[in-house]
């Protein structure tokens, strides 16, 4: 198994005039290939989380704050940055983490005021997975 490493990746654009928030919703692995684990102590293979953006793109797309309460925000982008997808769009191998970017409009406006605020500063996915163990 490849090395693995703990990082934050912090929303890195908001568009005020459209209530818009862009950042990454998971990182599988580093621009160099490093495994990143997630504040859950998860790993997640980059296939998975391929088809998880997929599967919330069609059958979803909303979200409360913090996975609580009626949706206040609806995924307006998405891109999952597998090395296939990069390599087509011209970015060079080892530029980009493998992962999931959003882009999120939040419809209400105590929720833009918190991401605003830095109240709000990352996503966070939802889901269940069955947990199997990997030799460190």
């Amino acid at each position: 198994m490849s090395e693995t490493t703990r990082t934050r990746f912090d929303i890195v654009a908001k568009r005020d005039e459209e209530h818009v928030v862009y950042g990454w919703a998971m990182v599988s692995k580093t621009p160099s290939g490093r495994d990143v684990v997630d504040l859950q102590g998860d790993v997640i293979d980059p296939y998975d989380l391929e088809r998880a953006a997929i599967d919330f793109m069609v059958t979803s797309r909303d979200s409360g704050v913090m996975h609580k309460g009626a949706p206040v925000a609806t995924a307006v982008a998405s891109l999952v940055t597998t090395p296939e997808i990069t390599k087509a769009l011209g970015v060079p191998e080892g530029v980009l983490p493998v992962g999931w970017v959003i882009g999120v409009k939040i419809h209400d406006g105590e929720t833009w005021d918190m991401v605003k605020r830095g109240d709000l500063r990352m996503f966070s996915i939802e889901g269940t997975a069955d947990r199997v163990p990997v030799a460190a």
